[in-house]
């Protein structure tokens, strides 16, 4: 009984001591958390993103496409709320886009946004939840 008593004592002392006030360390540096890649809190749009965009469940592409229909057609703010959806990367000779993602691929920025906006238009409304 005596040691079980003492194990038992030993094994708790031991957790309070684990328990400590400073964070981790590694050498003599804090540990630190790792931000999500391609965010930046400086520039404007991850400011607007993280405005617009609810704390909650995380919207689908198809929603937030949708959601850059209500922003005034052929402006360049359209543009950038769905270049902000799927970021460009144009090609020299791009093949005709058979989706939304295709329409990364054109360079031209008024063929990006009618193809963006033909695709977006053609998506079933989703229901707002």
């Amino acid at each position: 009984m005596r040691m079980i008593l003492a194990v038992a004592a030993v094994l708790y002392s031991a957790s309070a001591f684990a328990q400590a006030d400073k964070p981790p360390m590694i050498g003599d540096k804090p540990l630190v958390q790792v931000k999500p890649k391609g965010t930046k809190a400086g520039t404007k749009e991850a400011a607007a993103k993280s405005a617009a965009a609810p704390k909650g469940k995380p919207q689908s592409i198809a929603a937030r496409l949708q959601a850059c229909l209500d922003l005034d057609d052929g402006t360049k703010d359209r543009l950038n709320c769905y270049d902000a959806v799927i970021a460009p990367t144009p090609k020299p000779k791009p093949p005709k886009a058979k989706g939304y993602a295709d329409c990364r691929f054109f360079k031209e920025e008024d063929e990006r946004l009618a193809c963006f906006n033909g695709f977006a238009e053609s998506i079933p409304k989703l229901p707002k939840t």
